[in-house]
């Protein structure tokens, strides 16, 4: 931000009216013509940080430097904080031109850019809009000024013979001042030994004007009701011929610097600097704009006498004034006030005295409190915070939860910073950041079951045109509820795939497919396709790989199903699940399922003459027919233990077959393809011939073709196989599928996990108990 007057362009305006300015170069903000000077106002932006002015008339250039200044009618106040300057005017200043009823100035500005000077002339003429009074008086900031008019009695009692008696010593013709203390006459002196004094005497249209800085050697302090005043005494008088003229002019001015009470900046002065015979009239207004006085008290102004005392209350901030940011382990700010009083006075022969004072009060530094809201809305997803500061204090960088982050904020960032001017000379930045950034803090809260997100924002700000920072931290909070993640699915050729994008709190939960925990070994051993980094989870489950179920079987297809467990990670409790069903289409398949079905949809046309279709098929048992059949294709489904099946006991493994035997005409079945389950022992509880068939783990299904037979097979002294390995869960229900009303003789089988057993067959470890039931 551009160091800048702390006003805007209406406040500014408000100001300075813009009736009679002259805008002659970028940064002269305005020149403008009041009751008893002339002022012209800068802006330091623009017309470098030292800008200087020079008095210009006829007789040449006059540096305006501090002490010239108060001699010759100048005041200069600079605010660079505020990037500010205003020149004041006496129109009895030095070198300010009388023509007719005007008074023309004329100045150079002089800047300096880069070592560069430049200089700017700024002429104005103008004509006061009152008229004045017999006695003006004017305390400026550096000087008081006082005129009469020439022809402006003496007072009774200033004939004081004693004085003029050096004057007859002297030229009749020299003017001569002398200045009194209240302790003591001080040696009279010529207007040149009191102008090298820094005394200013002239005569203009009929006034006698007399000015002096404060301080001088012959001034002198009084306190009148407990105001500090200066007052400078000084006569001047003259003696031509037999005639002494004698002017008694007196500057007094109250010097109180005023006081911070209750929100308002508070000046005094005496009623009575001068001789009054009733009261006296008051006018108060800033920055040289006086008020009506009922204007005055509605925007707070308090104007009282007490004890002959006049009593100025101003608002710290009212409009007008000047307001100030200040940085030191905090932020403070102060206000500054131009206060502009008139007041008038009549003395017992009704002549009128003036009285103007120019008076800058400054506040102490008052404690600043930043704004600050927490806006956030949980339903929106981000954390909102507002910030509301001066509009001379910037914010430079912020810190969210410990990482810094320099403003404004890159494109490349999850983070909004707003800015926005309010109208109260106020600036505010509003800062959002996604509730589960990674910058934000989230804790498990065990007691609310919810998930706490915690945002530490520490705002690093500075008062310009000063550097020195400011910390202001603020501490954001939402519990949000937590929920378990939630898959996105999909089915493919193939298998189907489950998406999970991964969240923060994700650590609470654990995944699983069935009983087992899903991890990447897992997923290997069972063939799964799976990758897992911080983004997210990505599982691909290819068909007939373990945890399916399948249902709906035809020859036209099947639906597989697949379910994905989210558990409580403490309490391995069953929260959610994910189940996705999926169409498949399948030439030829098997099923081996943990309930003991065979399922298989077999192709025929692999082992059958060229051109040729079956008149029928049937299982080892000829009762058992197919379920579906489609030219060469065919559907049988039954339980393990039926249908003339054979159990075979190998090393570890327990084999159950059947047979597929399809015939022509009438001609009896002598050509099959085997069917063949296999199972591990280890997983297997019971071997079933009758009713009962328990394992834990799904059968490995093969469809053996006889070598003779199979068109297109590659030759081989071992019959080829082609297994499909399936992976039904282990809930499969049975199928409704149709079953013949008999089955063979039916023998139960034991696997049993311990030694000992009652009997054993020979060869098949572990011990195996072979008992025979009566047929069914």
């Amino acid at each position: 931000m551009t160091l800048k007057l702390i006003f805007d362009v209406a406040l500014l305006l408000s100001l300075w009216s813009t009736a009679g300015c002259d805008f002659l170069m970028e940064g002269v903000l305005q020149m403008e013509c009041h009751d008893r000077y002339f002022m012209i106002a800068l802006d330091l932006s623009a017309t470098g940080t030292d800008p200087r002015f020079e008095a210009v008339d006829g007789a040449g250039v006059h540096p305006i430097t501090d002490a010239y200044a108060a001699k010759c009618g100048y005041s200069i106040s600079v605010l660079p904080f505020l990037g500010l300057v205003e020149l004041r005017a006496s129109y009895f200043s030095c070198h300010a031109e009388k023509k007719a009823d005007d008074f023309v100035f004329k100045f150079n500005l002089v800047t300096n850019y880069n070592g560069v000077e430049a200089f700017y002339a700024l002429n104005k003429s103008c004509s006061p809009p009152l008229s004045w009074s017999p006695r003006e008086v004017t305390c400026e900031v550096n000087y008081m000024e006082v005129s009469v008019r020439s022809e402006y009695p003496c007072p009774a009692g200033t004939n004081d013979w004693n004085t003029l008696r050096p004057t007859q010593s002297t030229s009749t013709s020299d003017w001569q001042v002398e200045f009194q203390r209240p302790d003591e006459q001080l040696p009279p002196m010529n207007l040149s030994q009191a102008l090298k004094l820094g005394y200013m005497f002239d005569l203009l249209r009929g006034r006698i004007v007399f000015r002096t800085p404060y301080g001088q050697h012959e001034s002198y302090s009084a306190g009148v009701n407990g105001v500090p005043v200066e007052v400078v005494h000084a006569t001047i008088f003259s003696r031509k011929g037999w005639v002494v003229l004698l002017v008694d002019l007196v500057a007094a001015c109250s010097m109180y610097e005023g006081s911070y009470d209750s929100g308002y900046m508070l000046w005094s002065t005496p009623e009575a600097l001068y001789a009054s015979y009733n009261r006296t009239q008051i006018s108060v207004g800033l920055n040289g704009h006086l008020m009506e006085p009922a204007i005055a008290e509605k925007k707070g102004f308090i104007m009282e006498r007490h004890n002959s005392t006049i009593k100025i209350g101003v608002p710290y901030n009212a409009d007008g004034g000047y307001r100030k940011s200040f940085v030191s382990s905090g932020i403070f700010e102060f206000y500054i006030i131009n206060l502009y009083l008139k007041q008038t006075l009549v003395d017992e022969y009704h002549e009128e005295t003036a009285l103007r004072f120019h008076r800058t009060l400054v506040s102490p530094l008052l404690p600043y409190s930043v704004v600050t809201e927490d806006r956030t809305v949980k339903a929106d997803g981000v954390f909102t915070t507002y910030l509301e500061v001066p509009e001379d204090v910037e914010l430079t960088s912020v810190q969210l939860n410990g990482k810094a982050f320099k403003v404004p904020f890159g494109d490349n960032l999850a983070y909004t910073l707003a800015e926005a001017v309010n109208l109260n000379n106020t600036h505010s930045y509003t800062l959002t950041v996604p509730l589960h950034d990674p910058v934000v803090i989230q804790q498990f809260s065990q007691e609310n079951a919810a998930m706490f997100h915690k945002l530490d924002v520490n705002y690093t700000l500075v008062a310009v045109p000063e550097t020195e920072p400011y910390y202001h931290k603020v501490s954001v909070m939402v519990l949000m509820d937590v929920s378990p993640p939630s898959f996105k699915t999909a089915c493919n050729a193939s298998g189907i795939s489950f998406e999970l994008a991964h969240r923060s709190y994700d650590y609470l939960w654990d995944i699983s497919i069935g009983l087992a925990q899903l991890t990447l070994d897992l997923a290997a051993k069972r063939g799964y396709v799976m990758s897992n980094d911080s983004n997210g989870l990505l599982l691909y489950v290819p068909l007939f790989t373990q945890g399916y179920e399948y249902k709906d079987i035809s020859l036209k297809g099947f639906l597989g199903t697949f379910e994905v467990l989210v558990k409580s990670h403490d309490t391995l409790k069953i929260l959610t699940s994910t189940v996705k069903t999926c169409p498949f289409n399948s030439t030829e398949l098997i099923m081996c399922s943990t309930n003991g079905w065979m399922t298989v949809v077999a192709d025929l046309s692999l082992v059958l003459p060229h051109g040729k279709i079956p008149t029928g098929t049937h299982l080892s048992n000829n009762l058992c027919v197919a379920k579906e059949k489609d030219g060469t294709r065919v559907l049988y489904s039954f339980p393990l233990n039926s249908c003339g099946s054979a159990v075979k006991l190998l090393r570890g493994n327990v084999v159950y077959q059947n047979k597929i035997y399809y015939y022509f005409g009438s001609a009896n079945s002598t050509e099959g393809l085997t069917l063949q389950c296999t199972y591990p022992l280890t997983g297997l509880y019971s071997l079933f011939s009758a009713y009962r068939f328990e394992s834990d783990k799904d059968g490995v299904g093969s469809i053996i073709y006889p070598i003779e037979n199979t068109k297109g097979l590659p030759s081989s002294t071992e019959p080829p196989a082609k297994p499909q390995t399936t992976a039904a869960p282990q809930r499969t229900r049975s199928p409704n599928l149709y079953l013949p009303s008999f089955y063979p003789t039916a023998r139960y089988i034991k696997v049993s996990r311990t030694h000992g057993l009652l009997g054993s067959y020979k060869g098949i470890k572990g011990g195996v108990q072979v008992k025979q039931y009566p047929q069914i």
